[in-house]
């Protein structure tokens, strides 16, 4: 049993999509594949790390869907086939949102009691719209974390632009705790806050990055 719970991957179609993302990315910008790779890479660790008190607290995800997948790969894999024109900003804001975001969840409920968005009253761990210290730091390292990947792997990056695509991440995660104010309300879902998530890191990645 405590196996099986250690294994965070895709099932069968999800990895197809993957794969197939990773695909397109790749025919357009071999660095935008290794960045991609680096996400999935931290998502993996983030999502394993803790699994014991997540698998407690009923929050523990160790498979994730083809819809996972499309809500935080369409927009990535959009502005990679559109970056000839529209440079690496966007791919790289979209990437650093949906890692803060991951970093701010996965972690974030082993930080205690959230605080929940609309009401700021304490609520249970998981509930959408809500956000712990710890996770709202996480989020920062999280984007941070795809600043650095992409200072090595991309030309001419100083620490300014180290510290913006950070910053673009945790906005980004921010604005994923926000929608989810209204997922909570039945307004959505899990696809299409986390699709608004890296929306939103894109839009702020060609804005300023």
């Amino acid at each position: 049993m405590a196996a099986k719970a250690n294994i965070a991957l895709l099932d069968f179609a999800g990895l197809g999509l993957a794969l197939a993302m990773g695909c397109i990315v790749a025919l357009f910008n071999t660095t935008f594949l290794w960045l991609l790779l680096i996400f999935l890479a931290l998502s993996v660790l983030v999502t394993k790390y803790g699994y014991v008190k997540k698998r407690e607290l009923g929050l523990y995800e160790h498979e994730r869907s083809w819809e996972n997948v499309l809500a935080n790969g369409l927009i990535p894999t959009l502005c990679a086939v559109l970056s000839p024109t529209i440079g690496w900003g966007p791919y790289v804001g979209a990437l650093a949102a949906i890692t803060a975001d991951k970093f701010a969840s996965e972690l974030g409920v082993l930080g205690g009691e959230p605080t929940y968005l609309l009401t700021f009253k304490k609520v249970k761990a998981g509930k959408n719209g809500s956000i712990t210290p710890f996770g709202t730091l996480m989020s920062l390292d999280g984007g941070l974390a795809v600043g650095i990947a992409a200072a090595f792997l991309l030309p001419g990056l100083d620490l300014w632009k180290v510290v913006a695509i950070g910053l673009v991440g945790f906005c980004g995660s921010m604005a994923d705790s926000i929608v989810g104010v209204l997922e909570e309300r039945g307004i959505g879902n899990k696809a299409t806050t986390n699709a608004i998530c890296s929306l939103f890191g894109a839009v702020a990645g060609f804005a300023f990055l």
